[in-house]
């Protein structure tokens, strides 16, 4: 009896194994299973609310800098491989199989950027250039296997933005000149597509079925916290419109709630870009390295560079200020966009001390005065001389940026307002003038802030 005790009980723990062992929890059918379908304003909620974050330009093109053979190129250092003619064999043996960036630290990078007041980061998972810095399935030209560093780049950021509850985000170029079905045949001059639209690979169909489509679907499922992919490179010939709305769509079919932006697709109106007339695919535009004179009625993030260069570039001095960056956040928001400022990193792995001066700051100037952008909404006033206004339910926010000399703050007549003080010191209400002369508010004599200060206003 004991015996047939024991094989009935062996039995049925074997049957409950094999019950558990058809949907292990986390396993993909029960993860698909349960993601939620968000609506698209849903889904872009976080984004909008967000305002603004890190862009990573990084890769094996740190190491010559945007330099070779005492040549300096024009433009960015992430372009160094078409701007200096480098061949690939050069390429690999110069630049991809030094690239050893011990000194990098996932979790400072993800410090550096939440102490800034950034609320997401987009690294650049695969440059122009074609080397990819994670572990890839698909290819060999990767940071374990190019390279001596041996180690999985995204997978360590990704992880560090999940421990510190930072959203994660990757860009993509569509762009490859070390892939033979997407080169351009005119070494070399990589990117000779971009200004003539005749010269194309017959190749690149396959090249975006059998590689770059899987690439990006390997990284949305591999790094499950991505929450945007940003796409770069959409210029060439060879990228068809009808390849943008299939990316956009696969995309959406392996990640539902991931975030695209608009150069997934052909529609970009240049460096303004924002989506010329008709029907394309994508969530958001990308002006980049300027912000559009007004605002638009549709979601836009304003990418930009701290100097000249995307990629670190020693060479490059040309630093904005902090003031400049603070102010371009502040006229960003106010126009209803985001802004995605950039960092190159060094080819150790560390950010240029310039960087890091600037995200101080700007980190200083966004935890004093976080209420007036994080969810803030494009003002419904005309600009002032003086600043900028962000808005919220019930609240103005006045951004100064020229502090009046005497003291008076003319606003916008059309604002009626309940009570003012300013943000830094909010239980200092200000004395609200309103005559034949327009509303104003009396101010103290010296700005509080010297890059921005802001006034909080209730408004009736």
């Amino acid at each position: 009896m004991n015996k047939l005790l024991q094989i009935i009980a062996v039995c049925m723990l074997l049957f409950n194994f094999g019950c558990e062992s058809k949907v292990k929890k986390g396993s993909k059918d029960s993860e698909e299973k349960s993601v939620v379908r968000l609506s698209d304003d849903e889904r872009m909620e976080w984004w909008r609310d967000a305002r603004f974050g890190m862009f990573i330009h990084w890769g094996a093109y740190a190491i010559p800098g945007g330099e070779r053979n005492g040549e300096v190129c024009k433009g960015g250092a992430e372009w160094v491989m078409d701007k200096l003619d480098y061949t690939i064999e050069d390429y690999e043996k110069e630049v991809t199989a030094k690239f050893n960036p011990v000194k990098f630290d996932a979790d400072a990078w993800v410090k550096m950027a939440q102490d800034a007041g950034m609320k997401y980061i987009v690294l650049t998972s695969k440059h122009h250039d074609g080397f990819c810095l994670w572990d890839s399935e698909i290819t060999d030209y990767d940071v374990m296997e190019a390279s001596p560093f041996k180690r999985d780049i995204v997978k360590e950021l990704s992880e560090a933005c999940k421990k510190a509850d930072m959203r994660f985000c990757l860009y993509h170029s569509i762009v490859d000149w070390h892939h033979p079905q997407a080169q351009a045949p005119l070494f070399p001059n990589y990117n000779a597509g971009q200004k003539d639209q005749t010269v194309v690979n017959p190749e690149f169909p396959k090249y975006y079925e059998n590689y770059l489509k899987p690439m990006v679907g390997e990284l949305l499922t591999k790094y499950d916290n991505v929450d945007v992919i940003w796409f770069d490179g959409d210029w060439i010939a060879d990228y068809t419109t009808e390849m943008g709305k299939d990316f956009y769509s696969y995309i959406r079919s392996v990640k539902p709630n991931v975030i695209v932006n608009n150069r997934v697709d052909k529609g970009r109106n240049g460096m303004e870009g924002m989506d010329k007339e008709g029907e394309f695919a994508g969530d958001f535009g990308t002006p980049e390295q300027e912000i559009p004179a007004t605002g638009i009625d549709s979601d836009w993030e304003a990418c930009m560079t701290m100097n000249g260069s995307w990629g670190y570039k020693p060479s490059d001095k040309n630093w904005k200020s902090d003031t400049k960056l603070i102010q371009n956040l502040v006229d960003i928001v106010s126009k209803g966009g985001n802004f995605l400022l950039n960092i190159g990193p060094d080819a150790q792995g560390l950010f240029p001390q310039e960087s890091i001066d600037r995200l101080k700051s700007i980190g200083e100037w966004t935890k004093a005065n976080s209420e007036a952008i994080y969810g803030a909404k494009a003002s419904p006033f005309a600009r002032p001389e003086w600043g900028r206004y962000t808005s919220k339910s019930g609240v103005v926010y006045a951004h100064v940026f020229d502090w009046p000399k005497d003291g008076r703050l003319v606003l916008d007549a059309s604002i009626k307002i309940k009570s003012a003080s300013l943000l830094s010191t909010p239980t200092s209400e200000l004395l609200v003038n309103t005559d034949d002369n327009g509303v104003s508010i009396q101010v103290p004599v010296s700005a509080p802030d010297r890059s921005a200060s802001v006034i909080k206003i209730i408004v009736e």
